[in-house]
């Protein structure tokens, strides 16, 4: 299983971006898929994770109603549109999966990404 994500960088308070992850070498009918983030000196922290057959979602409170998960079944392609960022959404994010589990939320993912870090300044 392989997951390379993209699409950070810095950006200003208010600002939007999108984070995308390319997946491969999983059967994604049976995968949920998320990201996840890790704040200098903090726990890593839940974000957003999606269904991959059903297109069910889960949000941290912390981002709901500013983030939306997605998918591109075409592509293979898991999206995080991020908007009005704040200085609190600075982290390193990390596209996950692993198989249906339970529940879509919690941090115990099986596949993990590189990483990609989000810097939101004032």
């Amino acid at each position: 299983v392989q997951l390379q994500a993209s699409g950070g960088g810095l950006a200003q308070a208010g600002d939007s971006l999108r984070l995308s992850c390319v997946a491969s070498g999983l059967t994604f009918s049976s995968y949920d898929m998320g990201w996840i983030r890790q704040a200098p000196g903090k726990a890593r922290e839940f974000v957003a994770a999606i269904n991959w057959s059903a297109g069910a979602t889960k949000y941290a409170d912390s981002v709901k109603g500013r983030f939306t998960i997605s998918r591109d079944v075409v592509n293979n392609t898991v999206y995080l549109q991020m908007n009005s960022l704040s200085l609190e959404d600075t982290a390193v994010y990390y596209c996950v999966a692993r198989r249906i589990y339970y529940t879509l939320g919690g941090i115990d993912y099986d596949y993990w990404g590189q990483g990609t870090q989000v810097t939101v300044s004032s």
